[in-house]
């Protein structure tokens, strides 16, 4: 039992102490917030799988880095997910409303380049941060872009250094070109021919045509891809730029050996790519695939993301990852959502993705990253399709910087 002589002042303690701890949890409880992502995808369209792969990464990237609790320090993160259907006037009136409505701290987005091209602007009125992922257009970090622009996601220029070290760097090649009739379309083939003239001098576009993404007959176009190719010395390469239903069966289907002409896809998602098995050999370059990255963060995405989906993690899948990587890393750097403090953190910013690591260029705050080389298998299985040929390190590709002076 305990003994007290002046009971009147222990309860005056005791009630001042209580007090105290009152003011202590309410100052606490003040500080935390919650920090609002807003996450915009082209989910309704050509494009929904990307978009979806794009979400569920980004998710799975939260859950990873905040070890499942949805949180930065105090705060908890909160995302808000919005459909642009791939239409730009729609993604720009969306991140208006991710900003001005719905009060989002930072912004992530979108599938389609043109659907991103109209949102910068957006991000520069409100002078908030915008991730752009996937979308992959260079002027989304050249000519368009402002510096509250940070991109995640491969530039096509990024792509097409990685193309071009897949082409043999002591032979005469000619390409020819099928692009989609879009800015990646145009962008992906502006940017391989620059690529090629930088690192393979030997290797010449000679040829380049431009399809919608709705095209049915793909006959015309391969007749004069095949007609500016057949008479040419050197080896006879048709490549793609390419998002959406692909054309390569097409194409293979109209007999391309006959002209000597071989076919390059490029990379792709797994569905399109378990269609490929039956081009054993072809080489390309590509952003990610699953089981080349050897990386902690790899190793959980594969093991996790198999277990939920009963398939592997796909290309947009490690993208939407990455950019729920930097936006931790920015947090956790910055100690806070202000727009200033988050800019001067993440410029040359480097931080762990499952493709490993990424670092934000300050020039232009486009995150320079590996990028692989495949070939696909001899005895390629449904999502099973590609093995390595190299990584093409971040280091050894010139990627310009394009962005206005």
């Amino acid at each position: 039992m305990l003994r007290t002589s002046n009971p009147c002042r222990i309860g005056s303690g005791l009630a001042a102490l209580l007090a105290l701890s009152s003011v202590v949890l309410t100052a606490s409880s003040a500080a935390a917030k919650d920090i609002k992502i807003c996450l915009i995808s082209g989910r309704t369209g050509a494009l929904e799988a990307y978009a979806k792969q794009t979400e569920a990464g980004f998710m799975m990237g939260l859950e990873y880095l905040t070890k499942g609790t949805m949180q930065v320090g105090a705060d908890k993160l909160q995302v808000i997910l919005k459909d642009d259907q791939l239409k730009p006037d729609r993604g720009k009136s969306l991140l208006e409303e991710c900003y001005a409505d719905d009060k989002a701290d930072i912004a992530v987005g979108t599938t389609g380049s043109p659907i991103a091209l109209a949102m910068l602007p957006v991000a520069e009125e409100h002078k908030k941060v915008l991730i752009v992922e996937p979308a992959v257009a260079d002027s989304i970090t050249g000519a368009k872009w402002n510096r509250y622009i940070f991109r995640t996601g491969r530039s096509s220029y990024q792509d097409a250094l990685a193309a071009a070290a897949t082409v043999p760097e002591n032979e005469d090649v000619v390409i020819g070109m099928l692009g989609l009739d879009t800015a990646f379309g145009r962008d992906g083939v502006k940017a391989y021919k620059e690529a090629l003239s930088s690192l393979r001098p030997r290797v010449k576009i000679v040829a380049e045509e431009y399809a919608a993404g709705n095209t049915a007959d793909f006959a015309p176009f391969a007749e004069r891809l095949f007609n500016a190719l057949k008479e040419q010395p050197g080896k006879r390469i048709i490549g793609f730029i390419w998002a959406g239903p692909h054309p390569l069966a097409k194409f293979a289907d109209m007999k391309p050996e006959r002209f000597n002409i071989a076919l390059a896809p490029g990379g792709n998602i797994l569905p399109v790519m378990n269609a490929w098995k039956q081009f054993a050999g072809t080489e390309g370059g590509i952003y990610y695939y699953y089981d080349f990255p050897k990386n902690p963060l790899n190793d959980w995405l594969k093991a996790e993301y198999t277990k939920r989906h009963n398939a592997p993690p796909d290309f947009f899948v490690a993208g939407g990852f990455s950019a729920a990587a930097a936006i931790v890393t920015a947090l956790t750097k910055a100690g806070s959502t202000d727009t200033e403090k988050l800019i001067a953190a993440m410029e040359g910013m480097s931080f762990e993705t499952p493709k490993g690591t990424m670092t934000f260029r300050k020039e232009d705050h486009q995150a320079m990253q590996d990028m692989f080389h495949f070939r696909i298998k001899k005895d390629a299985k449904d999502n099973d399709v590609l093995e390595l040929v190299s990584t093409v390190p971040a280091s050894k590709m010139p990627l310009p910087i394009t962005v206005p002076k």
